[in-house]
């Protein structure tokens, strides 16, 4: 959990969360600790966008991997849900379940959307790089899918360097 108004900063250091993900897994910054990571947050299962973004990084993912890069999917879908949609679509990776907006609202990602003339709250398509100290270094905010993957693994591959 994190501490109430606590945000993740560009050229900070994450603070502290933990969730609960696909495979029975508990995923929290102390245990990505000394590794860099990916969190892509998406607005749901199973839809058309999110899907893709989902298999580009599927396909992408041994090349993060060689990288030292986990990824990791989060939106506030159930792990129900993402159990599901992990085994429709051959998602190589774990996806976090935030029902209760811990991480959305600590990466800040919850904004107002207009879905058919009504003004909602929803998950703002975002993916975020954090370096192996622990330090968020890369941002993308209101992603559009085609060739994102790409630019987060160019990055990614560029912790390296």
């Amino acid at each position: 959990m994190t501490r109430t108004g606590t945000k993740a900063k560009l050229g900070a250091k994450v603070p502290a969360f933990r969730a609960d993900a696909t495979g029975g897994r508990k995923v929290s910054s102390k245990a990505l600790a000394g590794r860099p990571y990916v969190l892509y947050f998406y607005p749901k299962d199973d839809t058309p966008g999110c899907t893709t973004e989902g298999r580009d990084f599927a396909a992408r993912y041994e090349d993060f991997r060689r990288a030292g890069v986990e990824v990791l999917g989060v939106s506030r879908d159930s792990l129900e849900s993402h159990e599901k949609f992990k085994a429709k679509h051959g998602l190589p990776f774990d996806l976090i379940s935030d029902p209760d907006e811990t991480l959305c609202t600590l990466f800040d990602v919850i904004r107002e959307k207009n879905m058919y003339g009504r003004k909602v709250l929803g998950v703002e398509r975002s993916t975020f790089l954090v370096d192996a100290s622990g330090k968020l270094v890369r941002e993308w905010r209101k992603v559009k899918v085609p060739g994102h993957v790409e630019n987060v693994l160019e990055a990614a591959l560029s912790l390296k360097a």
